[in-house]
């Protein structure tokens, strides 16, 4: 029994209580007891629970308002970013669409390229070929005259035997007017084009090595970083010691002087081999990883194989052989003097006649006196001759490209590089300066290093930024730099 007097309101509450005996619950007026409920105090504490549980929801709809703000603030954030990622992606695929426009626009470029290279070169070998065959037709008549009047002289020949007048054989002399005929020209040799496999980007890529490398711009004064001693003698004649030099893979030189001796150095001076030669190092080159030389004292190729062996790779037959460099498809270019004569001819590493350059278009001779040779990035065959004191270019089909023989007088083509960029380095020889001149033959300037060069002759190139150039009266070789990094 609870002894508590309870009000109606306060009795479901109380109601709701569990106690050990339980409850039960009976009107106010049956109470005999005199427990009260105190509503004064009890009411007082319910308007209290009232006030609270007002408050509680008053902050249930202030947070439900804040949320409803928050959420608010959240979707306008959301499309926001949404709008934005939009925006973002519409930029994106457009950007790519004219990435795609700008490639299909550098296709076609380079295929208009190529194909106006194509035309060039068959309308180069159709004006060769009409050159050659003029000549030819010319060849032809002489050999038609010739042999017409070997037939009138045979006829005559056969008709004074037949009348036996022994004073009338005495007088006549055979092949009399052929004797006083000139001496016919050389008959036409015939060299065919060697083609050579491309890429179908690869004229684009060339161009973006070039735009590439040629962003390097030359320094105003090129700097010596190395000196080498090579200790060549003086030769009696022009008491000259240093001739060439070839660079090697792993970035040393073989350098070639007056003494039947090559002398390989590392780029800091050292010496690291010596070998013996049968003839004096003017001509050098690096090939299929051998340094090669010509012999002009048998007309031989030879070349180092191992440390010391030198083995002969071919003969020149009766032409004597000179410059020579490797070329990227691993033929070797020799030039080659007889008499007055000067040629170019390309030569497997065998020895097989691959091609020969004499001659121009216009059938006259394209050398003179031909020196040293390299061959440009782009195909071009450039020699020095001596005696037109000039550098002179054909391209790879031997086709004339340009000559240039210097801004005075005082210019000499003493020894010729090439660089990566196709920079053409020219070296003058004795009292001569380095000029440099860009792949169309055009002159860019000299170059004279800190502290100068004195009679450049020998020249390679080091890397993409460097060059090693010989002092022929002094036998040193001095490292310069003149490209910047």
């Amino acid at each position: 029994r609870c002894g508590v007097n309870l009000c109606d309101p306060c009795a479901i509450r109380h109601l709701r209580v569990k106690s050990k005996n339980g409850h039960d619950i009976v009107d106010y007026t049956s109470k005999d007891d005199d427990d009260t409920c105190h509503r004064d105090n009890h009411s007082h504490k319910c308007f209290v629970l009232l006030g609270c549980i007002i408050s509680l929801i008053a902050l249930f709809l202030h947070l439900q308002n804040n949320c409803s703000a928050m959420y608010q603030l959240f979707t306008d954030e959301v499309t926001a970013r949404e709008e934005e990622y939009q925006k973002q992606i519409e930029e994106a695929v457009k950007k790519l669409h004219q990435k795609m426009d700008d490639m299909q626009k550098e296709h076609e470029v380079v295929l208009q390229k190529q194909k106006k290279e194509f035309e060039e070169m068959i309308e180069k070998v159709y004006d060769m070929q009409k050159a050659q065959n003029d000549v030819l037709q010319k060849q032809k008549k002489e050999f038609e005259e010739i042999i017409e009047k070997v037939n009138e002289i045979n006829e005559k020949t056969i008709k004074i035997q037949k009348t036996k007048i022994v004073k009338e054989m005495q007088t006549f002399i055979p092949y009399t007017c052929i004797r006083k005929r000139k001496i016919m020209t050389e008959v036409l040799q015939y060299s065919i084009p060697k083609l050579y496999k491309r890429k179908i980007d690869e004229l684009l890529e060339n161009e973006l090595t070039e735009n590439e490398f040629s962003c390097r711009r030359i320094l105003d004064i090129p700097t010596v970083t190395s000196v080498i001693d090579t200790g060549f003698p003086a030769d009696e004649k022009y008491k000259s010691r240093l001739f060439d030099m070839a660079v090697t893979d792993d970035n040393k030189v073989w350098m070639g002087g007056a003494s039947n001796e090559l002398k390989l150095f590392d780029l800091q001076g050292h010496l690291h081999h010596t070998v013996s030669i049968t003839n004096i190092g003017m001509y050098l080159c690096m090939h299929n990883k051998q340094v090669v030389y010509s012999d002009q004292s048998d007309n031989t190729m030879k070349m180092i194989f191992g440390t010391d062996n030198v083995v002969t790779m071919f003969t020149t037959g009766d032409w004597v052989p000179y410059g020579v460099t490797s070329t990227a498809s691993g033929d070797l270019l020799v030039c080659l003097r007889k008499d007055d004569q000067s040629k170019v001819v390309r030569y497997s590493s065998t020895g097989t006649v691959l091609q020969e350059i004499q001659y121009d278009s216009q059938r006259q001779p394209l050398y003179k006196k031909a020196a040293y040779i390299t061959e440009n990035v782009n195909g071009d065959i450039i020699v020095t001759d001596w005696k037109k004191k000039a550098v002179i270019a054909v391209d790879r089909l031997g086709i004339f490209r340009y000559l240039y023989s210097g801004k005075d007088s005082e210019f000499f083509a003493c020894s010729v590089a090439t660089d990566s960029v196709g920079h053409v380095i020219v070296t003058g020889g004795v009292g001569k300066k380095i000029s440099m001149l860009d792949r169309d033959g055009r002159f860019l300037r000299y170059i004279i290093p800190e502290g100068g060069i004195k009679d450049p002759r020998g020249v390679c190139i080091l890397g993409d930024i460097e060059m090693m150039v010989g002092e022929c009266l002094t036998g040193i070789a001095k490292r310069i730099k003149y490209l910047e990094d």
